[in-house]
């Protein structure tokens, strides 16, 4: 019996349910990197672990050399690709997803910007010192990965148009991350160094306008540029982002070409026989041929995404939680914690769950925006909990706004702390409602 071809829409939708699948493996492999690093940070290996994060790095090529630690490798090299993959999500979500009309982005932008908005205010209200007011940015944060996993935990119960709602929440929100980190989490900018990126950026969306196939090209650019932003003393993850945003969406072949030929393919496969096991050399050639076609007729923004995302998820951000998340503790005495764990965690937790819940119905009630198909406001509420699970960005910003080693351990503790009660909280409360 002929196979039945998928609709466009349960093509979507095996593609995201792939994704979401992806999100949830990925969160195990983070908590466990997590886990592993506390557990060093606080043992026997302590000083080991943290001289390893400490030990420079250096690469050299003739006069040129680059010398960093271990720490700043991944944090200023690694989370380039991390902080790339994000904008090329974000710029497929403008083009063809839940951001492309303002009807589909109303409720996921306003529940964003609330979930941005109010955990700055909180924090600034509740931390009095000048100490450590540096750290306004960290609460913003939301880990997809993390929110994501949790909300797959809970099975079919959970509406699609729930799950991507929050995916669209979390990209904006991952977008006012990286502004924030642009334009307040740079050191003293050297704007010789930025105007001749910008120079070389010009020339890639010219490139870009022009349709030209130079993918090494625009690796090579994005090399020049990454070091140059590093030199001018704005964050290099930015230049991820930067070229997310000029990387081609176009494809070799249209459809009509590879349909015709992957039929030739087809018939020059089925045309020769071969008994046994092996095949005939015109068979391997028709599915080289094959191969090719399939290559050249995906946008090269979707293969790019597809090809990284795996890499991003199950190594770069499991080291970056490995080389970040080891918090020493030391509650000998309650008072020895320093406040700041405690502002920087109510902040995250309760900012995220006021700011996300009350903006997102103020918006419906307001008519700016419609809740996603079946879905109530408890599931929006829900929601908010798991936005509220900062870890990995709310951990990368607290390694940009503090220098100071009680600060930067103390803020990690709160993440942690206040990021486990989120995503517990927010899968019993979703757990319950969904059965509603």
């Amino acid at each position: 019996m002929q196979k039945i071809p998928e609709t466009p829409m349960k093509t979507i939708r095996n593609a995201f349910s792939e994704f979401l699948e992806m999100e949830s493996s990925a969160s195990l492999m983070l908590i466990g990197s997590a886990i592993l690093a506390i557990i060093l940070a606080n043992s026997g290996l302590s000083t080991t672990y943290f001289s390893f994060l400490e030990t420079n790095l250096c690469i050299s090529l003739g006069e040129f050399s680059l010398d960093k630690t271990i720490i700043h490798w991944i944090n200023d090299g690694l989370m380039v690709i991390f902080f790339f993959v994000i904008g090329l999500e974000i710029k497929r979500e403008l083009m063809a997803g839940e951001l492309q009309s303002l009807k589909k982005s109303a409720l996921p932008i306003i529940s964003a910007i609330g979930g941005m908005i109010v955990p700055v205010i909180l924090f600034l209200s509740i931390h009095p010192t000048e100490k450590g007011d540096n750290g306004w940015g960290i609460p913003m944060a939301t880990d997809i990965a993390f929110s994501l996993g949790i909300l797959q935990l809970l099975g079919k119960r959970v509406p699609l148009s729930l799950k991507v709602f929050l995916t669209a929440f979390a990209i904006i929100d991952d977008l006012g991350a990286v502004l924030i980190i642009a334009f307040f989490y740079s050191s003293q900018i050297i704007w010789k160094y930025i105007l001749i990126s910008l120079g070389i950026y010009a020339v890639l969306i010219l490139v870009t306008l022009f349709k030209l196939n130079l993918r090494y090209f625009y690796l090579f650019c994005g090399i020049i540029i990454w070091y140059l932003f590093l030199k001018a003393g704005v964050h290099p993850t930015i230049a991820g982002i930067l070229m997310a945003l000029v990387t081609p969406v176009t494809r070799k072949i249209g459809k009509q070409t590879f349909s015709k030929s992957m039929r030739e393919v087809i018939d020059d496969f089925e045309n020769t026989k071969t008994p046994g096991i092996f095949l005939s050399y015109k068979q391997i050639e028709a599915i080289g041929r094959a191969e090719v076609l399939v290559e050249n007729i995906q946008p090269y923004l979707q293969s790019l995404e597809h090809k990284l995302h795996k890499w991003v998820a199950f190594l770069i951000m499991p080291v970056f939680a490995l080389a970040n998340a080891g918090v020493e503790f030391n509650l000998n005495s309650l008072s020895d914690i320093n406040p700041i764990s405690f502002h920087i965690g109510f902040a995250l937790l309760a900012g995220k769950i006021i700011g996300i819940s009350s903006f997102s119905y103020i918006g419906v009630k307001l008519k700016l925006a419609s809740l996603p198909e079946n879905t109530n406001f408890k599931h929006i509420i829900g929601i908010s909990f798991l936005g509220a699970v900062g870890f990995t960005m709310a951990l990368f910003i607290n390694s940009l706004a503090y220098t100071d080693y009680e600060l930067i351990n103390s803020t990690k503790l709160g993440i942690i702390i206040s990021s486990v009660i989120a995503g517990i909280s927010g899968y019993l409360l979703l757990n319950r409602w969904l059965k509603d």
